[in-house]
């Protein structure tokens, strides 16, 4: 009998740690198909998200669902502090190792508190091993808890600046694209400007953030599930608002750099495709066409009316359908598995964007109500 609880003690033992090698140390994709982190993060979400269409949709499910990424991460540290305690315990119970002081009795509760003093170095010395072999578990598992903490501390401010590094990104976007961003708000904020060659510029920005993008996520799929500061902005919705940019680059607007959008196109739909495949999510057409016809018409005619310069020809809207079919199944799928929502390619109506809103004053006027900054004003000598 003893055998049977020893294998799997070292079981209970062996899998966290390697699960956690996999998450937090190993910095590649896991393809194996059992993997303890993937299946808890598919458990705790679908549990999660059931809740959440039980609360209405608004502000209080998004506050709801925008706590799932931090406790679910510390569920999992829990879980696999649980395990190596629990595995240890177990051994050290199948194995009947002699404690001191003689009156205690050997029960599984004993060996329990044992284990979680050792692995947390608590060092109280009121329950302790008397021979060499439990001595040589309590050793091991006091060093296991002195690494396993050590890498945690380490971890975890690596994983928000990730996060943050995420964010930078999407709070420019606020006042370049509006709020939530779409394709046509940016490029008719740069026609108005009068310089549509600084979405070149923009264009190798996103090329980064994409691949930053795929690379933080794919290492720590968990950032999946971490929700911007505004209700209305997410990391889904800026890949989708940069590979929107580029397939109206690429197919109806001129002025802009075709091979930097080609290049942004590329890393962007790779981010897309990719976390479809970590996420576990398959690709599926969209519910409701995104550019409908007579809002692709009017999107044309808000482009010519910032002063853009567009092809227009039907051989262009036939590419820009085949290029939005590269990418809209799969981040329709990913906002269907974290429920977030897709931005449109234009807005219906005038929106506000965050940085005008404020609980304390009026609505803040729109960029182009604001005063214009000349170097030759007087203010600037």
């Amino acid at each position: 009998m003893w055998i049977v609880g020893t294998l799997i003690s070292l079981a209970f033992i062996i899998l966290p740690l390697i699960d956690a090698f996999e998450s937090i140390v190993q910095p590649r994709r896991v393809t194996h198909r059992f993997r303890y982190t993937r299946l808890y993060f598919r458990g705790t979400w679908t549990a999660w998200r059931t809740v959440a269409m039980w609360i209405p949709a608004g502000n209080r499910r998004a506050a709801f669902l925008s706590t799932f990424g931090p406790l679910s991460l510390l569920g999992l540290l829990a879980t696999w502090v649980f395990g190596l305690i629990f595995g240890f315990a177990l051994l050290h119970f199948s194995l009947a190792t002699d404690l001191r002081p003689r009156e205690e009795p050997g029960t599984l509760s004993t060996y329990l508190y044992l284990s979680g003093t050792t692995f947390f170095t608590l060092g109280y010395g009121d329950i302790t091993p008397m021979r060499p072999l439990g001595r040589a578990l309590a050793v091991i598992e006091a060093g296991l808890g002195f690494w396993y903490l050590a890498i945690i501390i380490g971890y975890l401010p690596v994983f928000y600046q990730a996060y943050s590094r995420r964010e930078v990104m999407i709070s420019l976007l606020d006042a370049r694209a509006g709020s939530p961003p779409t394709a046509a708000e940016l490029l008719k904020r740069l026609g108005q400007s009068g310089n549509i060659a600084a979405i070149d510029s923009l264009l190798a920005d996103w090329e980064t953030w994409a691949a930053e993008l795929l690379e933080s996520h794919l290492s720590f799929p968990v950032l999946s599930y971490y929700r911007s500061q505004h209700d209305n902005q997410s990391w889904l919705a800026t890949l989708t608002m940069i590979l929107d940019v580029c397939s109206l680059l690429l197919t109806e607007v001129k002025g802009a750099n075709l091979y930097q959008a080609q290049v942004t196109f590329a890393m962007a739909r790779h981010a897309a495709v990719d976390l479809v495949l970590v996420l576990k999510a398959p690709p599926r057409e969209m519910d409701n066409d995104r550019l409908p016809r007579n809002l692709q018409q009017q999107l044309y005619k808000d482009l010519v009316a910032a002063g853009l310069e567009l092809r227009e020809t039907p051989a262009c809207s036939t590419r820009l359908t085949e290029l939005r079919g590269m990418y809209e199944p799969f981040v329709h799928a990913l906002c269907r598995r974290v429920m977030f929502s897709l931005p449109q390619f234009t807005h219906d109506q005038p929106i506000v964007d965050n940085w005008q809103r404020s609980a304390w004053l009026k609505r803040a006027p729109g960029i182009g109500s604001l005063p214009s900054v000349n170097s030759n004003d007087d203010h600037f000598g």
